[in-house]
């Protein structure tokens, strides 16, 4: 069964970091990408950044490119969201999730997480 569970969000001022944990059990970054994902009050969840089981490329919505660093620990089972320099329209909920090999489709994830709140104010 496949499971994921998000932590490491919290409260954080402008200018920040913070670094978020996917911890994930039944399946294998050998053959399945993770994606981060965010939804901010009001607004429709988007992806953020995503890493692929075909080589571990990554993606990076343009919004986080340059701030965020996404990884992987294969021996572990963790993706991990390193999150720089935080604004506070990076506010939402983050939430992981897997099911397609590739990034080619923020629309193909359908296993998720529960989320963790990100809050960035100062």
């Amino acid at each position: 069964q496949v499971r994921l569970a998000e932590s490491g969000g919290g409260l954080v001022q402008p200018g920040g970091s913070l670094r978020l944990s996917c911890a994930f059990s039944g399946f294998t970054l050998n053959y399945y990408a993770v994606s981060w994902f965010r939804q901010a009050p009001g607004k429709e969840r988007e992806g953020v950044s995503c890493i692929s089981s075909v080589g571990g490329s990554t993606t990076y919505a343009r919004s986080v490119e340059g701030r965020f660093t996404i990884s992987g620990d294969k021996a572990n089972n963790v993706v991990y969201l390193q999150m720089d320099n935080l604004k506070p329209e990076d506010t939402g909920v983050y939430y992981c999730a897997t099911d397609p090999p590739t990034c080619n489709n923020w629309s193909d994830f359908r296993h998720w997480g529960q989320g963790t709140q990100v809050t960035v104010s100062s």
